[in-house]
C-alpha cells in the first residue's frame, strides 16, 4: 500500500498542487478508441477504451468517471489510465453528455449528481461482459456522481470497488469556496469553458430555442447563478439549492456498501473542509484517505524535478485489493 501522501519539495502551496500537473505533462499519450452507446432518452453516450473491451475474470474493467469539462485527454484520466495499464487492468473513460467537444443531442447535459448515466452505461457493459468485474474511479464532478450512485445502489451496485478524488461532496459548500479568493479564477476558467460548451449546442437551431440566455453575463457570474439559469432547469431541478440539496453525496455517504476510497486534501481550493466527511459519516465499506496537502486533484510528491503523481500510486494498490472479488456476493470490509 503507498505511503501517505506528502507534497513534492516547493510544491506545498495548494495552487502549484492544482495547476503542476496540468501544465508538466504532456497530454495525451494514451490513445484511445471511441464507442457511442444510444441512451433510452434518445442522446448518446462516448466511452473511450484504450483497446476493444474483453470479457476476462482476471482483468477488470475500471470505469473512469472525469471532472467537470473534463474529459479522455485531461491529464489526470491520461495518468491513470497509463498506470492501471500497465498493472493489466481494462479502463474505459465515460465522458459525460456533451463533454470532449462534442455536443450531445438534447438540450439537457450533465450535472454533479447525474448518477443515471454511469448506472445505465454499467449495466450495458455488464451485458457485454458478465464474467468481468467493474470498478469505477472519479474525479472532482466525477467523483461526486459516483458517491451518490454508490449510496443509491447499496448492495446491489455492480461495482467491486470505487475510489474518488477531491469530489465536492457538499455541493452548496463548495460553490461558495469557489467564490472566495483566488478560487475565483478557477471558477472564471470554468464558467468561460461551461459558456463555450453551451455555444457548440446552440449551432442547433432547434436546442437554441430552448437553451436559456447565453449572452446575459449575471448567468455567468459564479456557479450559484449558472446553476440557477442552467443546471437547475434544464435537469429539473427547482432552482440552485433544490440541485445542491439533491444532487450532493455527502448526505448519503452511509449507504455505501461497496468498498470505496475517498481521498481528499483539505487544502483543495474548489472545496470547503466542511465537506468533507468523517468516520462517523460514512458506512464502514468506506476508507477515508484525508491529507492536509494536496490540492484540487494534485497530489504531487517527489520533487520539482522528478515530480510522482502520488494518485497513479494509490489508486491501483487500493483497487488491487479487490480485484480478485467478483460481484457475486462476495464482499470485504475495508
Amino acid at each position: 500500500m503507498s505511503k501517505k501522501f506528502a507534497p513534492a519539495a516547493g510544491l506545498g502551496n495548494c495552487h502549484l498542487q492544482t495547476l503542476f500537473p496540468r501544465f508538466h505533462r504532456p497530454r495525451p499519450w494514451v490513445e484511445t478508441l471511441c464507442i457511442w452507446y444510444p441512451t433510452p432518452d434518445h442522446d448518446r453516450l462516448a466511452l473511450h477504451t484504450p483497446a476493444a473491451l474483453v470479457d476476462d475474470p482476471q482483468r477488470p474493467l475500471v470505469l473512469v468517471l472525469h471532472g467537470l469539462e473534463g474529459s479522455v485527454d485531461s491529464p489526470y484520466v491520461q495518468g491513470l489510465m497509463s498506470a492501471l495499464l500497465e498493472r493489466h487492468y481494462q479502463v474505459a473513460v465515460m465522458h459525460f453528455r456533451g463533454c470532449g467537444g462534442v455536443p450531445n443531442q438534447l438540450v439537457r447535459a450533465y450535472h454533479s449528481g447525474d448518477s443515471d448515466d454511469p448506472r445505465w452505461l454499467a449495466g450495458e457493459l455488464k451485458k457485454q461482459l458478465p464474467n468481468t468485474p467493474l470498478m469505477a474511479v472519479g474525479y472532482s464532478l466525477g467523483g461526486n456522481v459516483l458517491l451518490k450512485w454508490l449510496a443509491e445502489d447499496g448492495e446491489g451496485s455492480p461495482l467491486t470497488a470505487a475510489v474518488a478524488v477531491s469530489a465536492p461532496m457538499d455541493l452548496s459548500a463548495c460553490s461558495r469556496r469557489i467564490d472566495s479568493g483566488l478560487s475565483r479564477l478557477y471558477q472564471r476558467h470554468l464558467l468561460a469553458s461551461l459558456k463555450a460548451t453551451l455555444q457548440r449546442k446552440a449551432t442547433n437551431p432547434q436546442l437554441a430555442a430552448t437553451l436559456p440566455n447565453l449572452e446575459d453575463p449575471r448567468n455567468f457570474r459564479n456557479f450559484r447563478q449558472f446553476d440557477n439559469a442552467f443546471t437547475a432547469p434544464l435537469h429539473g431541478f427547482r432552482d440552485a439549492d433544490d440541485y445542491y440539496t439533491r444532487a450532493s453525496s455527502k448526505p448519503l455517504l452511509k449507504h455505501i456498501a461497496k468498498p470505496t476510497l475517498i481521498i481528499h486534501a483539505i487544502d483543495d481550493p474548489f472545496i470547503c473542509p466542511s465537506a468533507i466527511p468523517g468516520k462517523r459519516e460514512v458506512s464502514p465499506q468506506v476508507q477515508l484517505d484525508i491529507s492536509e496537502q494536496g490540492g484540487h486533484v494534485g497530489f504531487v510528491s517527489g520533487s520539482l524535478w522528478r515530480p510522482h503523481y502520488w494518485l497513479e500510486s494509490r489508486i491501483p494498490d487500493f483497487l488491487a485489493d479487490y480485484k480478485d472479488i467478483h460481484s457475486s456476493g462476495k464482499s470485504s470490509a475495508v
